[in-house]
């Protein structure tokens, strides 16, 4: 591409992208109470929102249905030609219609206007003109009208598709503070996502216990605590008194530091290099708490107890990787 060529290149995507910064301008300064009516009457809705749309509106709409559905707003997108003939099924009286139309005329949406009204289902519209068919025939009507297209042809939705698509995010953003819907909510609708695994899994999710767990008696060899580590393999074992007290923990860098000092290991009892009043954590608490205490304190594991503080499992920080945790 020659120097020319680029620079023209540059100018016409920096108009692109001014126009359709300035439609959302324009669009904020225009909200009304018709905004506010949209989102009580969705608080209100007993059912689902169905999002439906034509074209380049319907992959709008199927965005916003996905934002909705993902922030507390149950939701789902319905194809305008496949609800024609027999999709509208899905729809009750309980439901609301969120029917998306830049010119308000789309035939595939205005064939189910009887039906709809005849089902009782509420209409809000989101198109481009406030006397268009669908606007003047909804419960709710918000406008999403632009000045002009950034298609220098005039021709392609763009300005009109980021400006529908603006609305529709502040629509599910205003109905998530209304419900008071926190991170953890967002986490279950994410539970394969980062943020999922960060909310969702708790120690007692990853942990080692029962016969996975390690740990030896008080007054036990050194050599049948390393044995048991070898065995369970998370670098590090409990240290128990008889009565199930926690006492110690002995780990691979107890074992260097041990090494370093030159002592005669096979004469060394458990309780003679262990390290005393370990670090633990409860099982109830969330994982990436334990990887945090781990950065924290430099440390590669951590006893698990539960809410009493009886011993009931270990982890390391490999069982946090292996989980996607950290």
């Amino acid at each position: 591409m020659k120097n020319d060529q680029k620079q023209s290149c540059l100018a016409l995507a920096r108009d692109v992208l001014a126009i359709e910064a300035a439609a959302i301008t324009r669009l904020a300064s225009r909200l009304d109470d018709s905004f506010s009516a949209a989102v009580a009457l969705i608080l209100a809705c007993e059912g689902r929102v169905v999002v439906s749309g034509m074209g380049k509106s319907g992959h709008i709409g199927n965005k916003i249905a996905a934002t909705l559905a993902s922030t507390g707003t149950p939701a789902f997108f319905m194809h305008p030609a496949e609800a024609a003939h027999g999709d509208l099924g899905m729809l009750t009286e309980r439901d609301i219609l969120l029917a998306l139309s830049n010119s308000g005329e789309s035939d595939e949406l205005l064939a189910l206007l009887p039906a709809l009204k005849r089902k009782g289902v509420p209409i809000i519209a989101l198109t481009g003109r406030p006397q268009s068919t669908l606007a003047t025939e909804a419960s709710i009507h918000l406008d999403a009208g632009v000045e002009k297209e950034a298609c220098p042809l005039g021709l392609a939705p763009t300005a009109s598709t980021t400006a529908a698509l603006a609305l529709g995010d502040a629509l599910a953003v205003a109905l998530l503070d209304a419900r008071d819907f926190k991170p953890e909510d967002f986490a279950l609708s994410h539970p394969g996502g980062s943020l999922g695994r960060k909310l969702l899994v708790h120690i007692s999710d990853l942990m080692h216990g029962g016969e996975a767990l390690p740990r030896v008696n008080s007054g036990s060899s050194l050599k049948d605590a390393l044995l048991e580590m070898t065995r369970k393999g998370l670098g590090m074992t409990a240290i128990c008194a008889a009565d199930g007290q926690l006492l110690g923990i002995f780990t691979d860098g107890d074992l260097r530091r041990t090494l370093d000092k030159s002592l005669d290991l096979a004469g060394l009892r458990i309780d003679d290099v262990m390290a005393r009043q370990p670090r633990t954590i409860e099982s109830h608490r969330l994982a990436t708490e334990a990887a945090n205490e781990m950065e924290h304190h430099k440390i590669n594991g951590l006893l698990v107890t539960d809410r009493a503080g009886n011993l009931v499992g270990a982890l390391n920080m490999h069982d946090l990787l292996k989980a996607g945790v950290v």
